[in-house]
């Protein structure tokens, strides 16, 4: 029987000596397979081989073979305690998902040498795979203050300060990590990831092409750099990203969502809707997944099924803010405004700015307020205060002393809501306040539904003097009409903005209204859209108001109204100022309007002088205009 201890006849120490050394010749050279078979032959003519068990754990590991390879860490542990041996054997352990165990072997190493930088390193990947990253930061940083030129180590703590939300100092770690390896591609891709967090899109969008220039195969790099060009607008790029990342590595999760975000964004939403599933199929108890999916199915008018999906996302993740407000628009669309308003004030979880400074509680609309002060503050677009403006009347007739925060350009214009209600700017100082009360949210506070909306109309008024001089210069010949075709291409949704295209209408499709006898087409489009007009439609006869119109404060929009006999717009601020002046107000809507619209109704409960065109197909323009031109036919020549 073989007795390690007992003394061995030199010919077969040197045998062994150079087969060990063939070894570790070819574990340098990264042919695993074949030094594991050599240090298999050592260990098998002398079990006892320290450096062959530790070498063969190495080995075993890199081959995936993780069992084996703290089988063979514990044999010489048991044989000689050393530091590589427990590394190796954590390591492993770490492989099999045996993180405590792992971090039970990486502080026996220590214990023997505390100046292991190996060994603090693998404690810190092992503790961030428990969660415990302020740990795992201290790990890192105590191995980097042994060995601080080491760009692997300044990576890893890139990547706990990440999971610690620490972006900028994440940021250094890799940067750092980049001035010593310029070379890896891993760390320019994780270089990305954080500025990705910054929102510094372009910046990562970079970062990931360098990785990719480095590492054209890096499928994780490709799928990155789809997400942040999405980020930047350029979608058709993203898409070609994502799908060359599945290309590469088609069981990698996430990608197939991801694709379906750019077919989104390129209306595609068909498309969208397969990549969705198979992402959900990944991943069916991912809330994101979900929420993706009902996105896409409200792009498609699906209401009742994207309902489902975003109420299957909020069991899974109760808190989920932009479920609860995606939800909110399709409940507000279908009428049902108590719980669509109720979830819509999960919107106050995703907006960036600030809230007020104004030290007073919320009004939800169960307090008195009779003789109270309310501080209400606008909270979305102008075209929302425009809307729920409204609201503050109703406050006011509850008793309520009313002070409205309002974007500057509003300010003059909502003057006139109630010769008591006091209105300010954004930032100019209250005064002393009861309660306070986003705009947004007095729907809610007074639980309205679609019954008792408050639809008396005008509760906006343009000046007289204006209105007056502009009636001059206007003159009295023709059916006058007021046209926009372009709203905002940016919109909020929660924190994010993205851009939407099917909110503009090409200025030629108004030409068949130009054709109407008697008709007079008179330009309110302000900023986007001016280009069309000024780049010259063909002869299309629109008349342009000149520079001097409206410069941002919508006096001189509301006063042109007032003189016309018709206003006819796309989706946009100028639709709400058009219902709130009480003015005729045909509105063009895309296919999937915005909630206010509601669904298949030709009339609007909150503007009663308004009178809605429904796109019947995704980007059909032609079928709304036809419409249009047939009924302004009939309206013109009954006004002459």
């Amino acid at each position: 029987m073989f007795d390690p201890q007992a003394p061995q006849p030199p010919e077969m120490v040197v045998s062994l000596e150079r087969l060990r050394e063939r070894g570790l010749v070819l574990h340098r050279a990264a042919r695993f397979a074949e030094a594991e078979r050599i240090y298999a032959d050592v260990l098998r003519r002398n079990p006892a081989d320290l450096t062959a068990l530790i070498c063969s754990a190495a080995a075993l590991r890199e081959l995936g073979r993780p069992d084996e390879a703290v089988a063979r860490a514990r044999t010489a542990i048991a044989l000689q305690p050393t530091v590589e041996a427990y590394c190796h054997c954590g390591a492993a352990l770490r492989d099999l998902g045996r993180l405590a165990e792992a971090i039970e072997s990486f502080d026996q190493a220590i214990a023997l040498q505390p100046q292991s930088v190996e060994a603090h390193n693998n404690r810190g990947i092992a503790l961030q795979g428990l969660q415990r990253t302020a740990e795992a930061l201290a790990s890192f940083d105590r191995a980097l203050a042994l060995r601080p030129a080491s760009a692997e180590l300044h990576n890893n703590r890139g990547n706990v300060l990440c999971r610690l939300q620490r972006f900028r100092e994440a940021l250094a770690s890799y940067e750092q990590a980049i001035a010593l390896q310029p070379g890896s591609a891993a760390v320019h891709n994780n270089r990305g990831l954080v500025l990705q967090a910054l929102r510094r899109y372009r910046e990562a969008a970079n970062s990931y092409q360098r990785a990719l220039a480095l590492q054209p195969d890096l499928a994780e790099a490709h799928n990155n750099l789809g997400t942040a060009l999405c980020e930047l607008g350029r979608h058709a790029e993203a898409l070609a990203s994502c799908r060359r990342a599945l290309e590469l590595q088609p069981a990698m999760r996430g990608v197939h969502g991801n694709i379906g975000n750019a077919l989104r964004e390129l209306e595609r939403p068909e498309e969208a809707l397969v990549h969705y599933e198979l992402a959900l199929l990944e991943e069916p108890r991912q809330a994101d997944n979900l929420i993706r999916r009902a996105n896409v199915l409200f792009d498609l008018l699906l209401i009742p099924q994207a309902i489902a999906d975003y109420e299957r996302a909020i069991e899974l993740n109760p808190g989920h803010a932009q479920a609860h407000l995606n939800m909110s628009f399709c409940l507000m669309l279908s009428g049902d405004l108590a719980r669509g308003l109720r979830s819509y004030e999960s919107r106050k979880q995703l907006q960036r700015a600030a809230e007020p400074a104004v030290a007073a509680p919320e009004w939800a609309g169960e307090q008195e307020i009779s003789g109270k002060t309310l501080f209400v503050h606008a909270d979305q677009g102008f075209g929302d205060t425009i809307q729920i403006c409204r609201y503050a009347k109703l406050a006011e007739a509850r008793g309520a002393r009313v002070v409205l925060a309002v974007q500057p350009q509003l300010r003059e214009l909502l003057s006139g809501l109630s010769p008591t209600i006091r209105v300010i700017v954004f930032g100019e100082p209250p005064g002393r306040v009861d309660y306070r009360c986003a705009l947004m949210s007095l729907p809610f506070a007074f639980r309205t539904t679609l019954a008792d909306i408050p639809a008396a109309v005008p509760y906006l008024r343009a000046d007289p003097l204006l209105a007056a001089r502009w009636r001059q210069r206007l003159g009295e010949a023709g059916f006058k009409v007021g046209i926009v075709w372009q709203g905002s291409r940016i919109v909020r949704q929660g924190s994010r903005e993205r851009t939407d295209s099917s909110r503009s209408i090409p200025l030629e499709l108004f030409r068949r209204l130009a054709s109407v006898t008697g008709v007079r087409l008179i330009s309110l489009q302000k900023g986007d859209g001016l280009e069309q007009l000024r780049a010259g439609a063909g002869n299309l006869a629109v008349e342009d108001l000149g520079a001097d119109f409206d410069t941002g404060t919508f006096l001189d929009t509301a006063a042109v109204m007032a003189n016309l006999d018709l206003v006819v717009t796309c989706d946009t601020g100028a639709a709400h100022l058009a219902g709130a002046l009480g003015r005729p107000t045909w509105i063009a809507l895309k296919h999937v309007p915005a909630w206010m619209w509601l669904l298949d109704r030709v009339d609007s409960p909150w503007y009663p002088s308004a009178r809605l065109f429904r796109q019947p197909r995704r980007g059909d323009w032609d079928g709304v205009f036809a419409a249009i031109h047939q009924e302004l036919a009939s309206l013109a020549r009954d006004a002459r």
